[in-house]
């Protein structure tokens, strides 16, 4: 019977996680998984999203309104920097493109890498925003 339940709640989950994952949540990764998962299909769905989530990672939220004009406000480098993968959000910039934080808030950094300004998390170099 377990088995049935177990085989059940995996065929089901893969269907609720597209709804799931569309809303907005302050919860992520591992956790927010497993408290979906457990929403979804009790235990077992809570161990089922407990992995789902914490394979997706956590979501990136937006840097603040504050940190996004800081940054379109500061002058463009003399020598621009280029490189040859795309930048986009969720993808880390490479270990050659220099960071520099944002001094009111230091949980950000910036760069202009092929002529976009970016705001990246500075300890894991993940782009956060790709400012227009």
């Amino acid at each position: 019977m377990r088995t049935h339940i177990m085989l059940a709640s995996a065929a089901i989950f893969p269907l609720l996680a597209v709804p799931v994952s569309a809303q907005e949540s302050t919860v992520s990764g591992a956790a927010g998984g497993a408290v979906t998962g457990a929403i979804v299909g009790g235990p077992v769905g809570a161990a089922v999203g407990g992995i789902v989530g914490a394979v997706a990672g956590t979501a990136i939220d937006p840097p603040p309104r504050e940190v996004v004009t800081y940054v379109q406000q500061q002058p463009v480098p003399a020598t621009p920097v280029v490189v040859e993968q795309e930048i986009v959000v969720g993808k880390p910039v490479p270990e050659t493109v220099v960071l520099t934080t944002v001094p009111e808030a230091p949980q950000y950094a910036y760069a202009v890498v092929n002529e976009q300004r970016v705001i990246v998390d500075p300890h894991t170099r993940v782009v956060v925003e790709v400012v227009n």
